[in-house]
């Protein structure tokens, strides 16, 4: 019985072909941007814990400077060999971009000191380089190295017009080099006059040693595992929004493929109401349909797997290289596919397939025969749903209010997200369906009455691919609003923080007679002198900054709140400003007190509250006249500030100074560097995000795109009876192209103030309890009207194209085949 009853129902995707492929696309996309994002997330968490780069595995120790950016006396480096620590390698980085303005990192090893290393270890992961080729000579993985088009041999021009190379290509397994370029450390002296040393790598010692040489250091330096152990905290709310985004993803791709499914079983409910009335039990038809939805799922995982791969390789090098421009990571590029993701996938597809088909096959299999040889029962059946439907959504949004009044977290700020997104897309077949109802009921003219009435209907159709679609451009317009947010703010930040011109970090002994000399200079208007150190609390690091008196120091801070008269509390009394992320892990607001470890001790008033958007750690700030300055100048470190006067020569000075001082390229940096690298690395960060939303945006189309076509192909009958009654070809190509856009732009409409409560639970919960910061709402209408208006374009096209082909054939044909 079950293979005639197979050959039957299988003979419908002969008849319906796009629908084989609407069916195989929604789940394939789903599944494919959930493994993409889901195997970067894991190769970089296996990055930190495995230790991407070269030196992680035989150098499980690292020596470091305490101070982000400052480097290692290297008459230190020669005192650990003299004592007998040979089992250490001196490290170089250097940050720079190429004439073609791709930025690159090279790292610089003594290449001596190595080869002594790999010959006392034969064993070593680093025997894989070939240390004993020409000094200029820089390894590159096989992956950066495509990536950014390079050749074997190829010498890059940097963009002080300096060359490096030749390139020599070696595969990324075995150097591990992830985004970094490698290479002997004179290669870095060649191109920078900075001295000293970034790192010092050490291979394997036992805690005596390790302490030995913790006591013989100077205080400023520090030894710890190697940095990739430690990036995954630091990473984690990273790595928890691209998740998030890729979940999003699966759904709106399994809204498509319940949309398939659903027009399948609708469309072939007279060929299993007649097979019922001629004595087919339910439960052949239960076996063949659910082997059917078997191999949907197996197409479905196999191909997502594999396109999901692609995905992941394609993007993996932007989330490298931002991983890298935020925390430091080195995350390699070279990434395989792991059976964990496909088992993964494979748990999330079976359950949502059981979502997405169930109740389809259900309502299938319960019909009575005789309704389900009527040919409108598809409309009752969905409209009676999109009841139900609202009466969920009506339960969900109860939900995300009592969601909303409970304490907040990152994970309430998701919880509401999805809350939102699923009210809202379980309410929009309704109160589409009873607009256009109203609407047509208020209407005299015939024809406008029909085409609104119909609009209704074939929401049995469309209904699913719209919520999918409106989904889609709420999360778009959301992102667009957050990241458009974060960046004019962060931007606004920058511009305010970075008040002076020049930023120099000298030695101590250095600071005090360098800001004398820059009062000095004519083209100087001020200069201004604050240290710096770190204490270790309860609530993590926290920096320690003194602030002067000043009023370009005042106005340089993005204060949130204060209490009355903050400055002369700050400079006269026992007190401090907070960071905004350190006020939340405090729970504190100005007028409160706080209690730190020594040498601060009880009583310390916050008199202010102040936005940082830059910093990993938390930060307080004290008066430049306070008791402790004195433990900052011993133990801290200092950084010299000068503003110049208009239209003076930067250049000039900073090259006096330099001079004068022997100060190093990697100690200067100016204002429009600093802000102009700190946009590039924020555009970059949120790429993948942009790239996510637009990949969600466009599987939403083409399920409504292909959900129409394939339905209109199955409507031969009433065009063609429409096409008999006078209204011509052009007409009926509008009459669907305009529905769908009709259907669309309410859609769009819908999701626009959804979007922008998403917005608003992102800014002010996500990435409050993820990161410490606020920020005010900024919007963006003239990105909204492109992206909806890009996307309500691309469905009056999608709409008029499938209809066109109906009419280019003959009435009388078209009516014939539809009988």
């Amino acid at each position: 019985m079950s293979v005639p009853v197979a050959k039957a129902l299988f003979g419908h995707y002969r008849r319906h072909p796009f629908q084989v492929f609407l069916v195989w696309l929604g789940l394939t996309l789903g599944v494919a941007l959930l493994v993409g994002v889901m195997s970067i997330n894991q190769h970089a968490q296996d990055s930190y814990t495995k230790g991407a780069s070269l030196f992680s595995n035989p150098f499980p120790y690292v020596l470091h400077h305490r101070e982000r950016g400052k480097r290692i006396d290297e008459d230190l480096y020669v005192s650990l060999r003299k004592e007998g620590y040979d089992h250490c390698v001196p490290v170089d980085l250097l940050r720079t971009s190429t004439q073609a303005g791709k930025d690159i990192q090279i790292m610089g090893v003594d290449t001596i000191a190595m080869f002594a290393f790999n010959n006392a270890n034969p064993t070593s992961f680093a025997n894989a380089i070939p240390l004993n080729n020409s000094f200029g000579t820089l390894w590159v993985s096989t992956e950066l190295a495509n990536h950014f088009g390079w050749q074997e041999g190829q010498k890059l021009t940097l963009k002080g017009g300096q060359e490096v190379g030749p390139l020599t290509m070696i595969d990324g397994g075995r150097i591990g080099a992830g985004t970094r370029l490698f290479g002997d450390i004179s290669v870095i002296r060649h191109l920078s006059d900075h001295s000293g040393l970034a790192l010092i790598y050490c291979g394997e010692m036992d805690k005596a040693k390790r302490d030995d040489l913790r006591a013989s250091l100077p205080p400023t330096i520090t030894l710890s595992r190697t940095e990739t152990a430690q990036l995954g905290p630091l990473t984690r709310a990273f790595h928890l929004n691209l998740f998030a985004m890729g979940l999003l993803a699966f759904v709106v791709g399994l809204f498509i493929f319940y949309q398939a499914i659903s027009l399948s079983m609708a469309q072939r409910q007279p060929l299993v109401g007649i097979m019922r009335e001629l004595g087919v039990g339910r439960k052949s038809l239960a076996i063949v349909v659910s082997g059917e939805m078997l191999v949907w799922l197996l197409l479905g995982l196999v191909s997502g797997n594999v396109v999901g791969l692609i995905l992941a390789q394609k993007l993996i090098p932007t989330v490298a290289t931002t991983l890298s421009d935020l925390y430091g990571a080195n995350v390699d590029l070279t990434l395989n596919w792991q059976w964990e993701w496909g088992f993964y996938s494979f748990l999330l597809g079976v359950c949502g397939f059981a979502m997405a088909s169930g109740w389809p096959l259900y309502r299938l299999l319960t019909t009575p025969p005789a309704r389900l040889s009527k040919r409108m029962s598809l409309v009752r059946f969905s409209h009676a749903e999109f009841r139900w439907q609202a009466i969920v959504a009506a339960v969900f949004i109860v939900i995300a209010l009592a969601v909303y009044s409970a304490p907040q977290s990152q994970a309430q700020g998701f919880t509401l997200i999805a809350l939102i997104l699923i009210s809202g897309g379980l309410l929009l077949p309704f109160i589409m369906g009873k607009t256009f109802v109203f609407i047509s009921d208020k209407i005299k003219i015939a024809r406008l009455r029909w085409f609104l009435s119909d609009a209704s209907a074939s929401l049995s159709y469309r209904g699913i691919a719209a919520m999918a679609f409106m989904m889609a451009i709420a999360t778009n317009i959301g992102m667009e609003t957050m990241v458009g947010s974060f960046r004019s703010t962060t931007e606004g930040w920058l511009q305010q923080r970075l008040a002076a011109d020049i930023y120099v970090r000298p030695d101590k002994e250095m600071a005090q007679p360098l800001s004398t000399w820059l009062e000095d200079q004519s083209s100087v208007k001020q200069s201004l002198l604050q240290w710096r150190h770190e204490i270790d609390t309860a609530q993590g690091v926290v920096e320690v900054f003194t602030l002067g008196t000043s009023k370009e120091e005042r106005e340089a801070l993005a204060l949130k709140v204060t209490m009355p008269d903050y400055w002369s509390h700050l400079h006269q009394s026992k007190s401090m400003l907070l960071s905004e992320s350190l006020a939340l892990k405090f729970d504190v607001h100005p007028g409160d007190t706080i209690t730190l470890p020594s040498p601060f001790g009880e009583g310390w008033k916050v008199v202010g509250i102040y936005f940082d958007y830059g910093n990993p750690y938390s930060q307080v700030m004290i008066s430049d006249r306070s008791s402790l300055v004195p433990w900052m100048e011993r133990e801290g470190r200092v950084g010299v500030a000068a503003l110049l006067n208009d239209d003076d020569d930067e250049k000039q000075l900073v090259d006096q100074m330099r001079k004068e001082f022997g100060l190093m390229e990697t100690q200067i940096s100016n204002q429009r560097d600093i802000l102009a690298r700190a946009m590039r690395i924020f555009d970059r960060t949120f790429l993948v995000t942009d790239t996510l939303c637009t990949l969600t945006l466009i599987i939403a189309i083409c399920g409504l795109f292909f959900s129409t076509l394939a339905t209109e192909l199955s409507r031969q009958r009433q065009y063609a009876l429409l096409r008999y009654m006078g209204i011509s070809g052009r007409e009926l190509a509008f009459l669907g192209g305009g529905q769908l856009m009709l259907i669309g732009l309410f859609s769009a409409l819908f999701a626009l103030p959804l979007g922008l409560l998403i917005a608003e639970v992102l800014i002010n919960i996500v990435l409050k309890y993820s990161f410490g910061w606020t920020m005010s709402v900024s919007y963006f209408p003239f990105s909204y009207v492109t992206t909806l208006g890009g996307a309500l374009l691309t469905l009056l096209a999608a709409g008029c194209w499938p209809v066109w082909r109906l009419i280019k054939r003959s009435a009388i044909l078209s009516l014939r085949e539809a009988q």
